[in-house]
């Protein structure tokens, strides 16, 4: 009987902590550039920097794959973009080029400006590129390839621990698309001294994690799936060791995801509400934001986008003070941004 009791008070202060969260919009818009500079962009990353900026980064071209893809970036400031400007792309010399994809950005703790991103032909081949800016992006370093086989943030953003060592969730895909597979790649803070630790996904194909931290050093990584749920695992140890990968209830149809933890201890999610249908497409025309305290009982606070059909996806998440900054995919034509108060 006191155990019931327990469980059902338990319930009902998670219930009643999800129920207190109120959401508000303070700001939605476009990145303008985005329209014009290509005809098509992707999978954008978002970063602040100092006196209020912020930085955000996708991949633009002729279409995802295509050769002409490379790496943009803007800048936001007094409330608006500034002009989009190119700052990476795939070229390997003046016979070769690929395509570029999935940039990152990431800004350390002593303030080094990454940006990660990848290059090859496609992304069972890609290699990992970075390049790096100590004057938050007005110029960067020349491009340097990752070291070993690391492929570095896949496609949300880092950590840093309290003992200066940053967590990469990355993944990688098998030539026969048949395996997925999800681990992290540890860095110094310098980006020069790489580890991995590989996480036990034999049960599910996972890729694309996003990495979230609680009080008592605990971590959770979410992941997207092609179990149509997203999936979880937890460390307790800084990201040396994963528990066993474990499906929430919530969809997932085969789309990005990203979350943020907040100052204030809110947990937050931004994905796609949908199960995965016959083409890779499928299920990605609504996008909503969730919420949670303890990384298991979600609830949806806003819905982003919702269509009878199109492509609203990959969302990037930050937060700033009790605001987060939130990217995604428009239609593959555009990246939109939108801003909530989340307090």
């Amino acid at each position: 009987m006191i155990s019931r009791l327990v469980v059902m008070m338990a319930l009902l202060g998670a219930i009643t902590q999800l129920q207190a969260q109120k959401v508000s919009v303070a700001k939605a818009g476009f990145i303008e550039d985005t329209v014009t500079t290509t005809p098509a962009c992707h999978s954008s990353s978002i970063v602040a920097l100092d006196n209020n900026r912020l930085m955000a980064t996708w991949f633009g071209g002729e279409y995802e794959g295509h050769k002409d893809v490379s790496i943009y970036t803007a800048i936001y400031s007094n409330g608006a973009w500034q002009k989009a400007v190119k700052v990476a792309d795939g070229v390997v010399d003046q016979n070769k080029r690929f395509p570029a994809w999935n940039p990152v950005l990431f800004k350390t703790k002593v303030g080094v400006l990454f940006l990660y991103y990848k290059v090859g032909p496609n992304p069972r081949e890609w290699w990992g590129m970075m390049k790096v800016s100590t004057n938050n992006g007005q110029t960067w370093s020349e491009a340097k390839r990752l070291p070993g086989n690391n492929l570095g943030p896949i496609k949300n953003k880092p950590i840093q621990l309290a003992n200066g060592k940053v967590l990469h969730p990355s993944s990688t895909e098998s030539k026969d698309e048949k395996v997925w597979h999800a681990h992290l790649e540890v860095s110094d803070g310098a980006s020069m001294v790489w580890q991995d630790v590989q996480i036990n996904c034999d049960t599910f194909g996972v890729i694309q994690p996003a990495i979230l931290t609680y009080p008592g050093n605990k971590l959770q990584m979410l992941f997207r799936s092609r179990q149509n749920r997203i999936i979880e695992s937890w460390s307790t140890d800084e990201g040396k060791t994963w528990s066993a990968l474990k499906p929430l209830n919530i969809l997932n149809p085969n789309s990005g995801i990203d979350a943020v933890s907040m100052k204030n201890g809110w947990q937050v999610l931004v994905y796609n509400p949908a199960v995965a249908g016959a083409d890779w497409f499928n299920g990605r025309n609504e996008l909503r934001v969730a919420v949670s305290k303890d990384g298991k009982n979600w609830k949806d606070v806003y819905t982003l986008e919702k269509h009878d059909k199109g492509e609203f996806s990959y969302p990037a998440i930050i937060t700033v003070g009790n605001q987060v900054h939130i990217t995604y995919t428009f239609d593959r034509k555009k990246i939109k941004h939108v801003v909530l108060n989340v307090g």
